[in-house]
């Protein structure tokens, strides 16, 4: 139970040396009491003022109030919005820092969580530091008088949005242009865009730079053609208003895409890694782990559009795919090669069918592995096991989950998230020999 923050009472500032860099990407250090602290806009080796605001029993998040002995891990932010925006949350931090960060909090987690004594493990630094991302969610809020505000949620707030332009220094090049243009040319109220109080706005860039955009929620769908003629670079619109699949609304019904060795065509909301240079590192990272698979059987769980499944395809394995997104699995299957095919459905339900396996390749959703797949491996355990993780926490516990068959041997991880507390992760599991 929460400890009651009386807002009129006065709470004088704290003095706190900050220790280490929480998952959230927040600060952590000691009060006097020995509580546990959290804190935004710190980094490791701070001296800095706090002011308590929200209690717990054994932990407390404060708010800074200034630094007094600044750093060497910190830095000034490079982007003007980082004083309120929460869309990065390590910017602040050195970039070397940031991944010494990431590899502490992968080895907590596997230590806290999986029991597991391990070393610190390896960060592949991204290519790109800043303008990484090929795809963007901006949330669009409409007030009165045609007001409209577009941007990131506020640090610490998420019921404000921080109005946001294409200085914003996350996307890639072609999406800021593009989010410019369409904020100038959505009109007063943006009545170009569908109706609704609240929308979600995802913009995608591809390798050329043409830019689609997909439109959550709202009702009406606006004036999509007059919106696509009036932004240069924008070629397709798309509209989703509930949960079911998005509908095209104008432009192509396709963005053609090239990632690596292969040639795609991305429909609304396909998925695809959002960094596309530090992907290229992780997933040859994944083949080359993988090693020679010439014969062998291979299973591509929440394989996506099947990169992993096709290239492994290619190298001469018998590879199934298994995907719950429909429109996935459809481009998986529009080119896939020989020895490579694709089943739609939860993973859970069908990957039992396809063991045992020489290879099984893991990569789920931040919310891990479903019990129920744990508990298939562990029963009928593949040769090795590549688990692909943006989720140190959900990693530690399914490979907990895995301790009596398999053992872990091999872990790198690559930020595919430059200033922010996200990792990815590929962690490599043998079965044990009976």
């Amino acid at each position: 139970m929460a400890l009651a923050v009386n807002p009129g009472r006065r709470r004088e500032p704290i003095h706190v040396r900050v220790e280490s860099i929480a998952a959230g990407g927040e600060g952590v250090g000691r009060l006097p009491d020995g509580r546990v602290v959290f804190v935004h806009r710190t980094a490791p080796g701070d001296l800095v003022e706090i002011r308590i605001v929200h209690q717990q029993k054994r932990w407390t998040r404060g708010r800074l109030l200034r630094v007094l002995e600044p750093s060497p891990e910190r830095r000034d932010p490079p982007c003007r919005f980082y004083a309120e925006c929460g869309g990065c949350t390590l910017e602040h931090l050195t970039y070397e820092a940031q991944l010494r960060a990431k590899a502490r909090i992968v080895a907590d987690a596997l230590t806290r969580i999986g029991r597991l004594d391990i070393e610190v493990p390896e960060v592949v630094a991204s290519p790109r530091e800043q303008r990484y991302r090929n795809r963007v969610s901006f949330a669009l809020r409409r007030g009165g008088r045609g007001r409209v505000v577009a941007g990131f949620h506020a640090l610490g707030d998420p019921d404000r949005i921080v109005d946001l332009d294409g200085s914003c220094l996350l996307p890639e090049e072609p999406i800021a242009r593009v989010w410019d243009r369409l904020r100038s040319a959505w009109g007063p109220d943006a009545r170009r865009l569908p109706s609704g109080e609240q929308l979600r706005l995802t913009l995608r860039a591809s390798a050329s730079g043409e830019v689609s955009l997909l439109v959550e929620g709202g009702f009406s769908p606006g004036r999509p053609q007059e919106l696509l003629d009036a932004v240069e670079g924008l070629v397709s619109l798309w509209h989703r208003p509930g949960t079911g699949p998005p509908e095209l609304l104008a432009g192509a019904p396709g963005l053609p895409e090239t990632w690596g060795d292969e040639t795609i065509e991305l429909s609304g909301a396909a998925f695809l890694q959002v960094n596309r240079a530090a992907a290229a590192l992780l997933e040859a990272h994944v083949t080359e782990i993988a090693g020679d698979v010439r014969g062998a059987t291979v299973v591509d769980a929440y394989c996506g559009i099947g990169l992993h499944a096709r290239r492994l395809a290619r190298a001469g394995a018998q590879v199934t795919g298994i995907e719950l997104d429909p429109a996935a699995i459809g481009e998986a299957d529009r080119s896939a090669p020989e020895g490579a095919r694709f089943e739609e459905g939860p993973v859970e339900m069908l990957l039992p069918a396809h063991l045992p396996a020489d290879l099984v390749i893991l990569n789920p959703p931040r919310s891990g592995a479903a019990a129920e797949v744990t508990a298939a491996l562990a029963a009928v355990p593949p040769a090795r096991l590549i688990y692909v993780s943006c989720n140190p926490a959900t990693l530690a516990r399914d490979i907990r989950r895995l301790e009596g068959g398999f053992r872990l041997t091999h872990l790198r991880c690559f930020d595919l998230f430059p200033q922010t507390a996200h990792v990815e992760t590929v962690a490599l599991l043998v079965a044990h020999q009976p």
